[in-house]
This record gives structure tokens, C-alpha cells and sequence, in this order.
């Protein structure tokens, strides 16, 4: 029973289930993962779940969570999940079966829409992460309720220090019965699957520098090496996105390889002081806790680049691959052989995130730099084609489309398979008005990287300008995965959800974005956009006031910024003062983009207002314009 005034609260078994080596599957076979993913969810997962009277709470693209009123259905439930998965696994090779790791947990929620949150989610999410894969994590809690009233024994881990959790939990995992799950659920095991023996997770190398400015740049040697990993057919190498989650945590190396998936973990350091660099770095057999390589490079930083191709040789030895011809010349085949113009374009990647018309300016002028050193370097060409794409969004007649059509073609030149390219140029085409080719660009990108947040991000846009937004929401919330720190992406899903009417999950992507943008403003309390954005995420809560605090604040940060005042606009439109909303829209479009325009015609968020005459006479407007 909900009491006014009060949080609904109650105590629940709690199932967190994820599916192992998402990251490779989807590398693999993007298409078909989610296939069967979704068919394994509606043929078996759900109709089980029922069974055993759970509820799905939510689902998420690679896991669910589940709540149970009784722990002993919770746990009988997981019990059939994981042997009918090994049945339905059966026979097939490794990279299309769909192994589960599931965590349970018996606590308290907070009950809010149909969503449950608190301290017993988390702990529940956390031993999901602590189950072997095909095997079941629970904690003390569970196991003394269960007890023996089913045929299953539990094996007891010990405690464990859960992130963010206090105090510390004992840990038992269970054991089924079944000689056959337990042997796939032990990786350890004396006949390792080849898939298994050759994976490898990169975490994201520290900063030792003594400016913490210099994040860029260690963050920008861990990407290139997993960029060149990539290139070995023969081995599996967990995304940026998913390593980066660990980025400034102190973490186990065996769980973290267990977390993932993986059998190595090279970890390392990064000092960069004037012309000198020292990188560190070593791999561990995360099976046995040994070091197979270590070493410390003390040299002139124009030697980077020969650095990270030592890194990555010295794991292929290591590792014992063999190398194909054509992967041993992508390995050295260095996207410039300027450290300047590396330096110079990290900082202006760096830059861009920010999404700001300053910020992108400051971008713009890293990149431009970057090729005045080398003329030749075709990433740099991709970021000033993205960046001038992006500015026309606050001053459409600052860049030409022909220039940058003509930028992004320079990069294509000098590398065709160059994904940032083909989605910087998806983006000119698209502002364009040529629908079609930016369409076919936009895919070509993630065909050749499924992992580029421009090209996901971008997509979604487009998809969204269409009105597509069940196809929009997949490809903003890869972006969104695939960089923690993205705000813009949890806020065009919230618009995106609202327009699809799953109030669920608008109010889930507005918590997120809430949640990264205050950290976003945290770190540049100068930036305008997350201020912005924050507050269209806290007027899709319902916190008309604090919605309206960071809509002021946005615009006394920049008051000429035309895309703060048109989502300002859309937080007076969705708190119920339509008036105020017009005011400011009717300032504002005749200053924005052609492009922006097209987002303005399908945004949800300005439904309470569409029908005021004062809005179709801006609309009329703008039709007028465009003929």
C-alpha cells in the first residue's frame, strides 16, 4: 500500500540477469545476436519467468531485471533459465550461443511507476556480475530463506566488498546438480574453449601526469591500442566503452576478467612531461593471477607510436598469434607520423564532446592544426568536417555544405575505410537534403565500426528527423553505451520514448541524463549545454522548479546561444507555460538551421503547444521559407 507523503517500499527477491561477452556477440554478428536474443526472451525467458509468477521490471539490451514476491520461485526460476539455455545451446559454436550470468538477491526496493530501485537492485546487480557465465551468484540472504526446499546445493565464496555496497556480503553460488552446466559455468576448467584463451580486455591506462589535463592523452593511447587489437582476427577485444566504465576505480583483476568475459587484462600508465613520455604496462593471466609481460618505455614523444606498436606485438608474442599479412600492415600502418598533429587532434576529440558552440570552435581549431602539420592525416579532416557540421546548428551560414562535403571527401581519399569519415560526410549529406546518401554513409560507418559514437549518435538523429523513433531509440542508446559521459544521447532517448508514449522508459533516460549532465556541469560550469539539457530532463520528471533553475542558468551562461533558448523553449512547453515557450520560439526559429528545423517539426516535447495558433503561424513560416 502506497501512503501520501511516503515511499513505497517492500521486501522482494530481486533476479539481475546479462548476457556474457555482449560485446563480442554483437562485434560478430550484430543483427543476429539481437535476434536471437529477442527470440530467446519471447520463446523461453519470459513464458519461465511467468511461470514462477516474476515480474520483468525492465529490460536492458543485453540483461533484465526481475522481481520474485517468493525467493524460493526467484531461484527455482533461475535454476530452469540456465539449464533449458544450455539445452537451447546445444550444438551451436561459440559465438552464437547466448550464455546468462544471474545474481540474486533478497532486500528492500523503492517502488516508483512499476520500477523498483535501491540498495537490494544494486547488491542483485553486482552478483550478477560475481556468477561464473551459465551459473547463478546469490547472496547469504537467499540461500537461508531457500535452504533445502529444492534440489539444489550452494557453494560458499566468502565475502565479498560490493561496489558501493556496505557492509560486506557472503557470496554462494549455485550449484545445479548438472555435470554438463557446471563444466561450461567453470572457464578454468582443463579444456578452455579456443575463444575463451584468446580474449583480452584493455583497461584504461592512468594518467600519472601531474596535470590532470592530460587525460586526453593516456585516454587516447588505451583507444589505439584497442583500435589495433581490433585488427586480429583471431582475438576477442572488449570495446572502449565497456573497459572505460572502470576507468579511475581500483579493481581486482580477476573479477574484472570474470566480469567480462575475458582470459588477459593489460593494464598500464601514462606520464607525459614536456617532450618525454614513460609508459608502463603489463599483461596478466587473469586464470592463474600471473604477469606473462611487463615493461616500462622511458622515451622522446615522437616515439609513441613505435611504443604502442610494441605493446601490441609483445601481447601477439605472448599470446602466441600468429599474425595474417594483411593484419600485421594495419597494425603498423600508423594514422599519421606527426606526435604534434596526434596531440593536436586527441585535444580537439576531447573538445568536441562537449557539444557546444564554443567547444566545437575550440574543436575545429585542434583539428585544423592537426593537418597544417599532416596534410595527409584523414581523421583529422573527418573532425573539422564533424565539427563545422555540428556549429551549423547555432549559425547555419558560418560553413558551407560544399566545403565540408569537400572536407569529408579529402578523408575518404586518403583512407575509403575510414568509418569517421563516412559518417561525417552522412551528416553534410543529411543537412542537405539528401536523405538517401546520408542514409547509405550512416550505415557504411557502422559497418565498418559498430563502436563510433559519431555514427550511432548521428543515425539516431536522422532517424528521429524522420520520425523513425523505434528505429532512432537502438542507435542513441548504443551511443549512449558506448560513451558513460554522454548527456545529449539519455536526452533524445527521453524525447524519443515520450513520442513512442513508454512512459517507463522516458522517465528511465531522464533519470540518466539528469545524472550525467549535473557531473557534465560539474566539471565546466562554463558550459551552456548540459544546463540546458539538464533541465528538459527535469521537466520530463516533474520538477517544474528545478527544471526552470537550470533553464536560467543555461541561458545567463550564454544567453545568444539559439539552442539553449530553443530548449528552454521545450522545458516552458512541457511545465505547462506555453505562453513563455512561444515567446521564445517565435525569437529563436528564424535564426536556426534548415537542419534543426527538421528536429523542431518532430519534437514531442512541444506537443502542448502545437495546436496554439501562434505555433502553426511559425510553422507556416517556416514552410513559406523553404519553398
Amino acid at each position: 500500500m502506497k501512503i501520501e507523503g511516503l515511499l513505497e517500499r517492500r521486501l522482494t527477491a530481486i533476479l539481475a540477469a546479462n548476457v556474457v561477452g555482449y560485446s563480442r556477440l554483437m562485434g560478430t554478428d550484430e543483427a543476429g545476436t539481437l535476434a536471437a536474443l529477442k527470440r530467446h526472451r519471447r520463446e523461453f525467458l519470459e513464458p519461465k519467468i511467468a511461470d514462477h509468477k516474476g515480474r520483468v521490471v525492465k529490460l536492458a539490451g543485453d540483461g533484465m531485471l526481475v522481481e520474485f514476491s517468493s525467493v524460493v520461485n526467484a531461484v527455482a526460476c533461475a535454476a530452469e533459465i540456465q539449464r533449458g539455455m544450455l539445452a537451447r545451446n546445444e550444438g551451436l559454436p561459440r559465438t552464437q550461443r547466448i550464455d546468462l550470468r544471474i545474481g540474486i538477491h533478497l532486500g528492500d526496493v523503492i517502488v516508483e511507476d512499476g520500477d523498483i530501485f535501491g540498495e537490494g537492485v544494486n547488491v542483485a546487480a553486482r552478483l550478477e556480475g560475481l556468477a561464473d557465465p551459465a551459473g547463478i551468484a546469490v547472496s547469504a540472504s537467499v540461500r537461508d530463506h531457500v535452504g533445502s526446499r529444492l534440489n539444489l546445493g550452494f557453494v560458499d565464496k566468502g565475502e565479498y566488498s560490493l561496489k558501493n555496497i556496505a557492509p560486506s556480503v557472503r557470496v554462494y553460488t549455485v550449484s545445479l546438480g548438472d555435470a554438463s552446466v557446471r563444466k561450461q559455468a567453470e572457464p578454468s576448467g582443463v579444456t578452455p574453449d579456443p575463444g575463451y584463451e584468446l580474449s583480452i580486455a584493455v583497461l584504461p591506462f592512468t594518467n600519472m601526469s601531474q596535470d590532470p589535463e592530460q587525460e586526453y592523452f593516456s585516454d587516447g593511447i588505451t583507444e589505439d591500442i584497442i583500435t589495433d587489437l581490433s585488427k586480429i582476427s583471431r582475438l576477442h577485444v572488449v570495446a572502449r566503452n565497456t573497459v572505460f566504465t572502470y576507468k579511475g576505480k581500483a579493481v581486482k583483476i580477476k573479477q574484472v576478467a570474470h566480469e567480462l568475459g575475458v582470459r588477459f587484462i593489460l593494464e598500464g600508465s601514462v606520464r607525459k612531461v614536456g617532450e618525454r613520455v614513460r609508459i608502463t604496462g603489463q599483461l596478466i593471466d587473469a586464470q592463474t593471477g600471473g604477469h606473462l609481460w611487463a615493461d616500462r618505455y622511458d622515451r622522446d614523444l615522437t616515439d609513441i607510436f613505435a611504443i604502442q606498436d610494441e605493446i601490441t606485438h609483445a601481447i601477439v608474442d605472448q599470446l602466441k598469434i600468429k599474425l595474417l599479412p594483411e593484419e600485421k600492415k594495419a597494425i603498423e600502418s600508423d594514422p599519421t607520423t606527426s606526435v604534434e598533429a596526434y596531440t593536436y587532434y586527441l585535444r580537439g576529440r576531447q573538445f568536441s564532446h562537449s557539444w557546444t558552440r564554443a567547444y566545437m570552435l575550440l574543436a575545429r581549431r585542434m583539428f585544423l592544426k592537426a593537418v597544417e602539420l599532416d596534410p595527409n592525416y584523414a581523421r583529422a579532416y573527418a573532425g573539422i568536417a564533424d565539427c563545422e557540421c555540428a556549429i551549423r546548428d547555432w549559425h547555419e551560414k558560418d560553413f558551407p555544405l560544399s566545403s565540408i562535403l569537400e572536407m569529408s571527401a579529402r578523408a575518404l581519399a586518403l583512407d575509403p575505410n575510414l568509418a569517421e569519415a563516412h559518417a561525417s560526410r552522412g551528416l553534410a549529406l543529411h543537412q542537405d537534403g539528401q536523405s538517401e546518401e546520408a542514409g547509405r554513409e550512416f550505415r557504411q560507418a557502422l559497418a565498418l565500426d559498430p563502436s563510433l559514437y559519431e555514427a550511432n549518435f548521428h543515425y539516431g538523429r536522422y532517424l528521429f528527423m524522420q520520425g523513425r523513433f523505434d528505429e532512432a531509440v537502438q542507435f542513441f542508446k548504443r551511443a549512449a553505451e558506448i560513451r558513460p559521459d554522454d548527456y545529449l544521447s539519455p536526452i533524445h532517448l527521453m524525447s524519443s520514448y515520450r513520442s513512442l508514449g513508454v512512459e517507463s522508459e522516458r522517465q528511465r533516460w531522464a533519470k540518466i541524463g539528469i545524472e550525467r549532465a549535473e557531473h557534465a556541469l560539474e566539471r565546466h560550469p562554463e558550459n551552456s549545454g548540459p544546463a540546458h539539457r539538464g533541465a528538459l530532463a527535469l521537466a520530463h520528471l516533474g520538477e517544474t522548479e528545478r527544471a526552470k533553475e537550470w533553464a536560467a542558468r543555461a541561458l545567463a551562461i550564454d544567453p545568444d546561444d539559439v539552442v539553449a533558448q530553443y530548449n528552454t523553449a521545450c522545458v516552458y512547453s512541457l511545465v505547462g507555460e506555453g505562453e513563455r515557450a512561444l515567446d521564445l520560439l517565435e525569437a529563436v526559429v528564424p535564426q536556426s538551421s534548415s537542419y534543426h528545423l527538421l528536429w523542431f517539426k518532430q519534437d514531442s516535447d512541444l506537443d502542448a503547444i502545437r495546436d496554439h495558433s501562434r505555433f502553426r503561424a511559425l510553422l507556416d513560416a517556416i514552410a513559406d521559407c523553404q519553398c
